[in-house]
C-alpha cells in the first residue's frame, strides 16, 4: 500500500510539472501531439509523460488557472505544493457535496434522420466523388502521414523535454501515427450520452467530483475529478488523435472537393448568362407580339367563326333530316309497315353518326351529332321506335310459329301419333327384322315457314330485340300448351251442349261463372263421362301436346340454323365510318383482308336465341305444365278409373304409359306427378278388380248346381289362350259351371298381370287369393253339403263329388304347370318376393290336392256305407227272389266315375269300394243261416249274378269267384 502511495504522489509531481512546462509553450507553438501517461501494471511502473512543443492552441487545458477543478482545489495545490497537506487558510471553507446543487439534465431532442434527407441529397454527389478520391489517393495520404508524422518526431525531439522514470530497462517506441483503435468504444457508441451517469463513470474512469474537506486524506478510494491531470490528458490525446485522422481524410479529398466546388461556380456562372438571354429574348419577343401578332390572330379568329357558321347551318340541315326521317318512320310505324320503318330508323341512327347511305350525296357534309345536348334525348326515342319495331316483328315472329304449330296439330291423326308411340315402344323380337319406320312428319318444315322465320329473325336482329322476342316465346308456347289442353276437355258450364271455346266468347248477357264454379262444373262433366269418351278425349290431348312439342323442337332446330347464317348487329351507339374513310380503309388493306369475310360457326344471335329459348329446359317446362294439368285432370276421375272394366282400364294404362314415354323421349324426364296419380289408380284398380272377380267367382260357386257343363266359344277361346289343344295334358274333363268360372277369373288376373308388368306381384297374390277362396268354398259346397242351401240341391250325389273332383283336378292342370311359369317369367327380378310367391303356389297345390284326396275317402266312405247296409240287410232278405239292389248301386257308382273321372280316377277310387265288398259280403255271407238247400241254391244264383256284373267293371278281380267258394263252402243247418 506504501508504495501504491508513493507512485500516485510522484504521477501528481509529474502532472503538475507537465502542468507548467505546457503553459510556457502554450503561445509559442501549435498543439499537435498528445501527453500520454501510462498507468503501473503488475511486472514494474512506468510513468512517460510527453508534452509536445505545442501544448494548446487557441485552447485552454482543464488543469489551467481559470479551471473549476484549480479554483476548487486548496491554495497550497495551486501553488504546485505536495498534495494533500492542511494549510490554514484565511477564512476561505472548499464546498462540499452538499453545496453544489444537483444538475438537471437535459433531454437531448431527438432528431429524425429524414431531416437530413435533404441535406444528403445535395452532398451525394460530393460524397461520391469523394470516395473514389479516396480510394485512388490512399497510397497517397498514408505516404504524406509518415512524411508528416516524421517531422513531428523531430520537432518534440528538438522542442519538448521529456520527464521519464523507468523502473525497467524495456523501451516502448510509439507508432508513426496513433490509431483510431486506441479510442475507447465507449466514444464510437451510437447511444453515447454523457449526461447518462453509467457513460460518464467510464469516461471519468470512476473520479469523483468533489472530495469531501474532512475526509481522511490518506485514503484514495477514488480520484477527483479536479485534480485527474492524467485524465485530461487522455481526453486530449482522444482528440488530437481524431484531429489528425480528420486532417488527413480532409487533405486526401480536399483535391476532388475543390475541383468540384470548381465545376459547380462555373455552372454558376454559365445560368446567370442563360438567364440574362432569356430575360432579353422576352422582352424582343412581348414587343413582337404587341406589333404583328395580335393583328394577324384576330383575321385568324374571323375566318374559324366563319367556318363554325357555316358548320353549324350544315348541321342545323342535317337535323332538319333527321327529324323528317324520326316522323316518317312514326308514320310507318304506326301503319304497320315495319320494314319501311326499320331501314328509316337505321338510316336516322347512321345520320346522326355522320354517315349517310352511298346513293345519297347530301349538300352538306355530315357531322356526328351523338354529342350535342339538344340531341340528348333523341337515342332514347330512337329505341322508343325501334323496340315498338321489334314488337312488331315479335308478333310476326310468334304468329308464323304458333299457327305452324297448330296447323301441324290439327292435320296429324290421333291415331297415326299412338302408332308412332307403339312403333318406337315395341322391340323386334329376335331374328325378327323390323318394319322400316316411317319418316315422322312433324320434323318437315316447309319452305315458307323457313321464308317467313328468317326473315322474322333478319328484323328482330336488326331491331336488336331478338333476346326479348324468344324470351317471350317461351311464355306464349307454355300458354298454348295449356290452350291444347283445354279445348278437349268437357264444357266448364252447366250447358253440355256449348264448347269451351264459344263459352269463352259467350257470355255477354249471362253472369260471369267464378273460376271456383267452372272447376266444379268441369270435374262433373270429366266424371259423367263414358269411358270410351274419357279415353278418346285422353288419347287426343296426349297426342296434340306430344305433337305440338315434337313440332317446337323441329322449330327450335331450325331457328338456330337460320341464326347461324345472320350477321351480327350494330353495336348501338357506335360511330359509322365516312365514306372517304372507308375507301382509305379498303385502299391500304391487303388482299386477304379485302375478301368478304365468312359467318361465324356460332353468330352472337344464335347465341342469344339459343340462351334464351334453351331447347331442353323449354321442353322439360312445356312436359312438367302438361303433367300438371293433367295430373288434375286424371285424378278428378280417380274414382271412376279404378271401375273401368279390365280392356278400358288396361287401355288406360298403355295410353299412359306410352305418354310417360314420348315425355322422357323429348324432354329426358318422364314427370313425377302423373306417374304418382296413376300409379295410385293402378293399386286401387287391382285391389278392385281382384274383389270383383272374387266376388263373381263365390256367386258362381254358390248358383252352380253342379252339373256337367259344355265348354262354350268363349270358355274354348279362353283356354286356348292358356294352353294348346284344349286337353291339357292329353286329360279330358267335364266341369262343372265353377270350373268355367275359375277359368274366368285366372284369365283375368293374367291379362290384368300380362298388361300391367309392375303389378304382377300384387295381381300374382290376388291369384293365389281366389284360388285359395274356390278351393275353402267349393269344399264348404260340397263336402259340408252349402250347396243344398246356395244351389237347393236335395242332397250331395256321387256326382256331384265326381264333378267337384273334376274341378279341382282341371285347376291343378292349369295352375301348377302354366299359370306358376307365367308368373314366374313376368314377377320382377327380385329373389326374395319372387321365391314367396311361386312358395304360395305350391302351398295352393298341396290344398287343392288334399281336398281332392278328401273327395275320393268320400266317395269310398258312401260305398261302403251302402255295403254295410245291404250286408246288415241280408238276414232279413227273401233268397226266394234275386236281389239286384247292391248290383245296381255298384253299377251305378262306376258308370257315374266312368263317365266323370278319367279311368285312373276311376280305378283309385273303385279299387278301395271292391276291397270293401270283399271284407264285406265275405263276413255277411258267413253270418247268413241257410236252413234248406233251396236257400243256398238261390244264394249261389244271387252271387253268380253278382259275378257275372261285377266282374265286368274295371278292378273287380276275382270278388265274384271269391264269394261263389265262399257260397259253395257253406254248410245248410237242418232243422
Amino acid at each position: 500500500m506504501s508504495n501504491s502511495h508513493s507512485l500516485a504522489g510522484e504521477i501528481v509531481e509529474y502532472t503538475v510539472e507537465t502542468d507548467r512546462v505546457c503553459a510556457t509553450h502554450r503561445h509559442t507553438q501549435p498543439r499537435t501531439a498528445t501527453c500520454r501517461p501510462t498507468t503501473p501494471d503488475i511486472g514494474g511502473v512506468e510513468v512517460e509523460v510527453e508534452c509536445p512543443s505545442r501544448c494548446s492552441h487557441n485552447a485552454i487545458l482543464e488543469t489551467g488557472p481559470n479551471a473549476i477543478s484549480t479554483l476548487l482545489q486548496p491554495p497550497i495545490v495551486r501553488t504546485g505544493l505536495a498534495a494533500h497537506q492542511h494549510i490554514a487558510s484565511s477564512g476561505y471553507k472548499a464546498p462540499t457535496t452538499r453545496d453544489i446543487p444537483p444538475v438537471a439534465l437535459t433531454n437531448i431532442t431527438h432528431v429524425d434522420t429524414k431531416a437530413f434527407h435533404p441535406y444528403l441529397a445535395q452532398v451525394g454527389s460530393l460524397y461520391e466523388a469523394f470516395q473514389r478520391a479516396r480510394s485512388e489517393s490512399e497510397a497517397e495520404g498514408a505516404l504524406f502521414r509518415r512524411e508528416k508524422d516524421g517531422k513531428q518526431q523531430q520537432q518534440q525531439g528538438q522542442q519538448r523535454p521529456s520527464y521519464k522514470r523507468r523502473t525497467s530497462g524495456q523501451h516502448q517506441r510509439r507508432p508513426a501515427v496513433t490509431p483510431l483503435s486506441t479510442i475507447p468504444a465507449v466514444y464510437s457508441e451510437p447511444d453515447f450520452h454523457l449526461e447518462n451517469p453509467r457513460t460518464f463513470d467510464i469516461v471519468s474512469e470512476q473520479a469523483e467530483l468533489v472530495r469531501e474537506a474532512n475526509g481522511p486524506a490518506n485514503v484514495a478510494t477514488r480520484k477527483s475529478l479536479a485534480t485527474n491531470a492524467i485524465l485530461q490528458e487522455k481526453l486530449s490525446w482522444y482528440m488530437d488523435t481524431v484531429e489528425v485522422h480528420l486532417i488527413a481524410s480532409i487533405s486526401s479529398a480536399s483535391k476532388s472537393f475543390f475541383s468540384a466546388l470548381g465545376s459547380l461556380h462555373e455552372l454558376h456562372s454559365d445560368a446567370a448568362d442563360a438567364i440574362a438571354r432569356i430575360q432579353k429574348l422576352r422582352a424582343s419577343l412581348a414587343k413582337l407580339d404587341k406589333d404583328m401578332a395580335i393583328d394577324g390572330l384576330k383575321v385568324v379568329n374571323l375566318k374559324r367563326r366563319r367556318r363554325n357558321v357555316r358548320k353549324l347551318a350544315e348541321a342545323i340541315m342535317q337535323l332538319d333530316d333527321l327529324v323528317a326521317l324520326v316522323r316518317q318512320c312514326d308514320e310507318m310505324v304506326a301503319c304497320d309497315e315495319i320494314d319501311a320503318a326499320l331501314d328509316d330508323l337505321d338510316r336516322a341512327e347512321r345520320l346522326i353518326a355522320g354517315s349517310v347511305d352511298p346513293g345519297r350525296k347530301p349538300s352538306y357534309e355530315p357531322r356526328d351529332l351523338r354529342n350535342l345536348q339538344a340531341l340528348e334525348g333523341a337515342q332514347s326515342d330512337l329505341d322508343g321506335l325501334r323496340q315498338r319495331i321489334g314488337r312488331g316483328f315479335e308478333a310476326r315472329f310468334h304468329r308464323s310459329l304458333l299457327n305452324d304449330i297448330r296447323s301441324h296439330v290439327a292435320r296429324t291423326e290421333t291415331s297415326a301419333t299412338l302408332q308412332r308411340w307403339g312403333d318406337a315402344f315395341t322391340r323386334a323380337k329376335p331374328g325378327q327384322r323390323r318394319a322400316p319406320s316411317v319418316f315422322p312428319s312433324y320434323v318437315d318444315i316447309g319452305p315458307a315457314l323457313r321464308a317467313d322465320l328468317e326473315a322474322a329473325l333478319k328484323g328482330l336482329t336488326r331491331a336488336r330485340y331478338s333476346t326479348p322476342a324468344a324470351t317471350a316465346f317461351r311464355a306464349v308456347v307454355l300458354r298454348e300448351m295449356k290452350t291444347l289442353i283445354r279445348k278437349r276437355l268437357p264444357s266448364s258450364t252447366d250447358d253440355d251442349n256449348v264448347s269451351t271455346v264459344s263459352a269463352s266468347t259467350a257470355g255477354a248477357g249471362t253472369a260471369r261463372q267464378t273460376q271456383m264454379e267452372k272447376s266444379s262444373v268441369l270435374a262433373r262433366n270429366l266424371r259423367a263421362l263414358d269411358p270410351d269418351d274419357w279415353i278418346q278425349m285422353l288419347a287426343d290431348i296426349y297426342a296434340n301436346t306430344s305433337e305440338a312439342l315434337r313440332r317446337l323442337s323441329a322449330q327450335v332446330k331450325v331457328l338456330l340454323d337460320i341464326t347461324s347464317s345472320l350477321p351480327d348487329p350494330p353495336a348501338a351507339r357506335s360511330p359509322q365510318q365516312t365514306s372517304e374513310l372507308a375507301s382509305v380503309d379498303n385502299a391500304t388493306a391487303s388482299p386477304q383482308q379485302q375478301r368478304p369475310t365468312r359467318p361465324r360457326a356460332t353468330s352472337t344471335v344464335q347465341a342469344e336465341i339459343q340462351q334464351a329459348l334453351d331447347l331442353s329446359s323449354l321442353l322439360g317446362e312445356g312436359v312438367d305444365l302438361i303433367q300438371n294439368q293433367l295430373t288434375k285432370v286424371v285424378r278428378v276421375r280417380a274414382q271412376q278409373n279404378a271401375e273401368l272394366p279390365l280392356p278400358d282400364f288396361l287401355h288406360y294404362f298403355t295410353l299412359n304409359r306410352l305418354f310417360a314415354d314420348e315425355c322422357e323421349a323429348i324432354s329426358g324426364q318422364s314427370g313425377f306427378g302423373l306417374k304418382t296419380a296413376v300409379d295410385a289408380q293402378i293399386k286401387d284398380f287391382v285391389a278392385k278388380h281382384g274383389d270383383l272377380v272374387k266376388q263373381k267367382l263365390m256367386a258362381r260357386l254358390d248358383a252352380d248346381r253342379w252339373d256337367a257343363k259344355d265348354f262354350g266359344p268363349t270358355e274354348i277361346a279362353m283356354l286356348d289362350h292358356k294352353v294348346r289343344p284344349a286337353m291339357i295334358d292329353d286329360n279330358k274333363f267335364i266341369l262343372p259351371d265353377s270350373g268355367a268360372a275359375i277359368l274366368s277369373a285366372i284369365e283375368s288376373l293374367e291379362h290384368l298381370a300380362a298388361g300391367i308388368p309392375s303389378m304382377s306381384s300384387e295381381v300374382a297374390i290376388t291369384l293365389i287369393d281366389t284360388l285359395k277362396l274356390f278351393n275353402s268354398r267349393s269344399s264348404q259346397l260340397i263336402l259340408g253339403a252349402g250347396a243344398t242351401r246356395s244351389a237347393g240341391l236335395k242332397n250331395i250325389t256321387t256326382k256331384h263329388l265326381a264333378l267337384s273332383s273334376q274341378a279341382l283336378a282341371f285347376t291343378l292342370a292349369l295352375v301348377v304347370p302354366y299359370v306358376r311359369d307365367f308368373f314366374r317369367r313376368h314377377l320382377p327380378a327380385s329373389a326374395a318376393p319372387t321365391n314367396n310367391i311361386l312358395a304360395e303356389f305350391d302351398n295352393v297345390r298341396r290344398r287343392i290336392t288334399e281336398h281332392q284326396a278328401a273327395l275320393y275317402e268320400k266317395l269310398i266312405e258312401i260305398m261302403s256305407s251302402r255295403a254295410a247296409v245291404h250286408v246288415r240287410s241280408m238276414k232279413a232278405i227273401d233268397w226266394d227272389t234275386a236281389p239286384p239292389t247292391l248290383v245296381k248301386e255298384t253299377t251305378t257308382l262306376q258308370r257315374v266315375l266312368a263317365k266323370h273321372l278319367p279311368d285312373n280316377v276311376v280305378m283309385a277310387v273303385m279299387g278301395p269300394v271292391f276291397a270293401s265288398y270283399r271284407q264285406l259280403w265275405e263276413r255277411g255271407f258267413g253270418d247268413v243261416e241257410l236252413r234248406t238247400d233251396r236257400a243256398k241254391e238261390r244264394m249261389l244264383d244271387d252271387v253268380r249274378f253278382l259275378r257275372d256284373r261285377i266282374s265286368k267293371l274295371e278292378g273287380a278281380g276275382d270278388l265274384g269267384d271269391h264269394l261263389l267258394r265262399v257260397v259253395m263252402e257253406k254248410e245248410v243247418l237242418l232243422g
